[in-house]
């Protein structure tokens, strides 16, 4: 495919990113391709993801280096721009990255000749009762730690009025939309609605609702399911609540998930793929549904998910599963399946490599 801009999002604090970022600029001069570094918190601040890619000359490729939290950051830009995003590994869990630094090049030439995979993933975005803002007296809390803050998420125009319920903001998550207590000593109450029905009221520390991509990160830890990311649905999950009732529920795609907060709750903080984006107050509430943009990741070659997850997780077999016989075979999805497994339906392998689809 055709690059002419490529967007840079680059983990400052480490020295094999910005190593890294300097082998993206110059194949970019050799091939005549623009070069921009965005979200880079320029004088402290924090920019909404449309401010970013307008200033970086609307890049259609944007190339994340870091970890798995940059790439959310490069994901949320993407999004914005409907650009692809390609994701380069140098954090410690690595579930959304696709390339390791040293094949930073040979990546970039397989976009350039069309030898590649775009995947797509399912984002989130929201309604609300109100918009969300930061209360000001929050920052300082918000600068230990976490940088400067994104702006609460502003409401899109074209649906400010109407009647349709809630008013629609212009915010995409690709991991997460979580609820959660701001006082240690305090937890949430919030109703939660599937589908326009009542779950059930919950008191907990959080409330999550997670697309599959963000089944293995906040929900995973929580104890809710692993999901495939070429799955579609919409996970909710529960954060320490104090019910008998602590599962994770899967929803459709087209069942929204209302969380409300109650009158005898404390305020409660909404965080979007990590970063904190306003405080709803009891009364408010917020709608979560599937968001009508996807996200397209440049993939090399078919996606091992499971063996990442084997890999990632740190996975043993149980001890009582090998004591009479020997470890189950592993091998690559590009490789022919065994024989004794051929009914099953694998994912197919590439042909000469990988294929733009």
């Amino acid at each position: 495919m055709t690059v002419n801009r490529i967007g840079l999002v680059v983990h400052g604090g480490r020295a094999e990113a910005v190593a890294a970022a300097g082998v993206v600029r110059e194949w970019c001069a050799e091939h005549a391709v623009g070069c921009a570094d965005i979200d880079v918190w320029q004088e402290g601040a924090r920019h909404s993801a449309r401010e970013e890619v307008d200033s970086a000359g609307d890049p259609d490729l944007i190339v994340t280096l870091g970890g798995d939290g940059t790439f959310l950051r490069g994901a949320r830009l993407a999004a914005e721009n409907d650009a692809l995003v390609l994701g380069v590994d140098l954090g410690r869990v690595g579930f959304l990255t696709e390339v390791p630094a040293s094949g930073v090049r040979s990546a970039l030439d397989a976009v350039r000749s069309e030898r590649i995979n775009v995947e797509s993933r399912m984002l989130l975005t929201m309604r609300a009762s109100c918009r969300l803002q930061v209360p000001a007296q929050m920052e300082a809390l918000l600068k230990y730690g976490r940088g400067p803050m994104l702006p609460p998420p502003r409401v899109r125009g074209e649906c400010e009025t109407g009647g349709e319920w809630g008013v629609a903001l212009n915010v995409t998550a690709l991991n997460d939309v979580v609820v959660e207590k701001l006082a240690r000593d305090r937890q949430v109450s919030v109703a939660v609605y599937l589908a326009g029905r009542l779950l059930a009221s919950y008191s907990a520390d959080a409330l999550l609702v997670a697309t599959p991509t963000g089944s293995t990160a906040y929900s995973f830890a929580a104890g809710g399911p692993v999901v495939s990311p070429r799955a579609e649905g919409l996970v909710f999950t529960p954060v320490a609540p104090h019910m008998v009732f602590n599962r994770s529920v899967v929803a459709a795609p087209d069942e929204p998930i209302a969380l409300r907060i109650l009158d005898r709750s404390g305020e409660a903080a909404v965080s979007i793929d990590g970063q904190l984006r306003g405080v709803l107050n009891p009364g408010d509430w917020i709608g979560v549904y599937a968001a009508p943009r996807r996200l397209k990741a440049v993939r090399l070659g078919p996606m091992d998910f499971y063996g990442r997850l084997r890999e990632r997780m740190n996975l043993t077999d149980a001890p009582a599963a090998l004591a009479d016989g020997t470890a189950a075979p592993l091998w690559p999805v590009t490789t022919p399946r065994p024989g004794d497994l051929a009914h099953l339906a694998l994912p197919p392998a590439p042909e000469d490599g990988r294929r733009l689809s």
